[in-house]
């Protein structure tokens, strides 16, 4: 992968990130409003509302994973090792689990 594609693959998945965090804070933060009404909604939503926490944890490990290559990459000029790549392909399949809205499709 040329540096230009590796880094707009860099960029594009950061903009992805970022995305999806805002998207999930937003339905986490109204889900919470929810849930104040009433310990019964509480019950009721709180395994969702943890579903919305896993999916903040998972966009802070790939952040991590991004920035431990982005500075490996400007720490060295050696290629993209096969575990780099393996990396950004496990940050592409934990992106594509996340539940999108139906407009990002």
């Amino acid at each position: 992968m040329s540096e230009l594609k590796l880094q707009d693959f860099i960029e594009k998945s950061l903009v992805n990130i970022k995305e999806d965090r805002a998207v999930t804070k937003t339905l986490l933060t109204s889900l919470m409003k929810y849930m104040m009404v009433s310990e019964d909604r509480h019950k009721e939503a709180g395994i969702i509302a943890a579903k919305y926490i896993e999916t903040l944890q998972r966009s802070n490990e790939q952040l991590v994973k991004l920035a431990s290559l982005m500075h490996r990459r400007t720490a060295t000029a050696e290629e993209i090792s096969e575990k780099e790549k393996d990396n950004l392909f496990d940050l592409i399949q934990e992106r594509d689990k996340v539940p999108r809205k139906k407009e990002d499709v």
